[in-house]
């Protein structure tokens, strides 16, 4: 065990003393602060409006605002809707709506999974590719350490890579949030809208199961890739491969749903929100256990293919 996490650490290393990484960090973190001077500046009806101990008053002259403004304009209705649904939610449940704070900057912010999802795949595919690129893989295989323990520690380093990333991301967002929009409290709760209408939930809660949401995504695809740059020794091919699949998989999938097998494809059952929050699944019949037993299936088959060639794998 002590070998393997020298390994692994030996790896943090290597991966660190490269410039992308930190362009990758400090991308992410500049993403963050840009995101949050854009929210402070360019939504100002959103980020300054708070409510005081009048607030029914208040949301009910909203509402009769917007009702008139629905009825004078052509597409008033589609622009206010929401607003009018989600204030007589609040009089209706007794909510005194909460002003706009680093809670709900956070979870607006889950959108930056995806730009996680991309260097994980980057990452993921150069670690093994570029040790065959280099030369440097017969300096590895050499040492008295087992092949799949050095494969192993370069699959769990870049998750470890990842989970920092993750961590960079919330701190940099509850940092920025606090000091833009203040905090309202340790865990407060937040009126969200769902697929059956507004309902109140606990906003750190929520916060991690959109990002938990988003990592599984982010496990699979990444895992796809040190997969491919395994097999073929081509992080380009690893890259491209796995960036165009996890941007075009759900449009693909969209395109097979009528077809029963269509529910085995990976990409049906990346998406576990879909069986959330009154969502309903891409294909007729799927579960949340059916996807996750799919998801596993995948796992294991790509898992198994890398491990699989690098062990027989003969390097001149």
């Amino acid at each position: 065990m002590a070998n393997f996490l020298k390994l692994v650490w030996n790896e943090q290393i290597k991966l660190f003393a490269k410039k992308s990484t930190w362009v990758m960090v400090g991308m992410l973190v500049v993403l963050v602060i840009g995101a949050g001077l854009l929210t402070y500046f360019f939504s100002g009806d959103v980020v300054n409006k708070e409510y005081g101990d009048n607030w029914r008053e208040e949301l009910t002259a909203e509402n009769e605002k917007y009702q008139a403004e629905m009825s004078e304009e052509e597409f008033g209705g589609m622009y206010y809707q929401l607003d009018v649904e989600r204030n007589t939610y609040h009089l209706e449940e007794n909510i005194r709506p909460l002003s706009y704070d680093a809670w709900q900057f956070t979870f607006d912010n889950t959108l930056f999974m995806t730009l996680i999802s991309l260097f994980a795949i980057i990452t993921a595919a150069s670690i093994v590719s570029n040790e065959f690129k280099w030369g440097t893989i017969k300096l590895l295989l050499i040492r008295p350490i087992s092949r799949w323990k050095i494969l192993l520690s370069k699959y769990v380093s870049v998750f470890v890579f990842v989970a920092l990333l993750v961590v960079v991301l919330l701190i940099s967002s509850m940092l920025v949030g606090g000091i833009l929009f203040g905090l309202n409290g340790l865990s407060p709760n937040m009126v969200m809208q769902t697929m059956n209408g507004f309902a109140e939930q606990n906003i750190p809660q929520a916060i991690l199961r959109d990002y938990g949401f988003g990592l599984v995504s982010l496990i699979v695809m990444t895992t796809f890739a040190f997969m491919v740059s395994t097999l073929f020794r081509s992080s380009a091919m690893a890259i491209g491969l796995s960036i165009f699949l996890l941007m075009a998989g759900g449009a693909i999938v969209g395109f097979l749903s009528r077809y029963e097998w269509a529910k085995f494809i990976l990409f049906a059952n990346t998406n576990l929100a879909q069986y959330f929050n009154g969502n309903t699944p891409m294909i007729e019949g799927m579960t949340l256990v059916f996807s996750v037993t799919v998801l596993i299936v995948y796992l294991v088959i790509f898992i198994a293919v890398a491990f699989g060639t690098f062990q027989k794998r003969d390097v001149a």
